[in-house]
């Protein structure tokens, strides 16, 4: 296969065609398994969702196995799908982001009074505690079987674990940095 170029968006077309792999489902059902696992790695609205399974229809790589009442469709995987989840898990390089909206803003917390900052980074580190809380309870919800979704999913889960606890700590020391300028 050629090397194509993917955008962020690309990685929602690789969450849905990988959640078809367990099996056909409906946007509904996607979207709540979708929540209840990817949802700490990748969020999607129901519309981003739902525009996307038509846009892997479009393309073949999914297909409407059955049709329901109120237009309820149930979507399967085709080859051409899973092939192409298979290539963009073993040949396109992932994307590693370097922006971040919050540390820009860190960057530039000396022009607010350091009370102000203070309060910046008290408000990330309980943004990190909500954060590992909801985690918690989404790591209470998975099965301790060995299917995939559960034994994969659980290492995703334990990255953003760790990530939270990461950002708690540093917002909690970077609030003791601004301190010691405040005298």
């Amino acid at each position: 296969m050629s090397r194509v170029e993917y955008d962020g968006a690309m990685s929602l077309r690789h969450a849905a065609l990988g959640l078809l792999t367990f099996g056909p489902a409906s946007g509904y059902d996607l979207l709540q398994t979708f929540n209840g696992s990817l949802a700490n790695v990748w969020p999607a609205t129901q519309s981003q969702l739902y525009g996307e399974l038509g846009k892997l229809a479009e393309a073949g790589l999914v297909t409407v196995a059955e049709e329901g009442a109120r237009r309820r469709k149930e979507y399967a995987l085709t080859d051409a799908g899973l092939a192409e989840l298979r290539h963009w898990l073993v040949d396109v390089e992932p994307t590693v982001v370097r922006r971040s909206d919050v540390l820009l803003r860190v960057f530039f917390l000396g022009i607010v009074e350091p009370e102000q900052a203070e309060e910046f980074l008290r408000e990330r580190e309980r943004d990190a505690i909500e954060r590992q809380a909801e985690l918690r309870v989404t790591e209470k919800e998975i099965a301790s079987d060995t299917v995939d979704l559960a034994v994969y999913g659980r290492l995703a889960l334990e990255w953003g674990l760790r990530f939270t606890e990461m950002q708690r700590e540093w917002a909690v020391w970077a609030q003791q940095e601004v301190a010691k300028v405040r005298g």
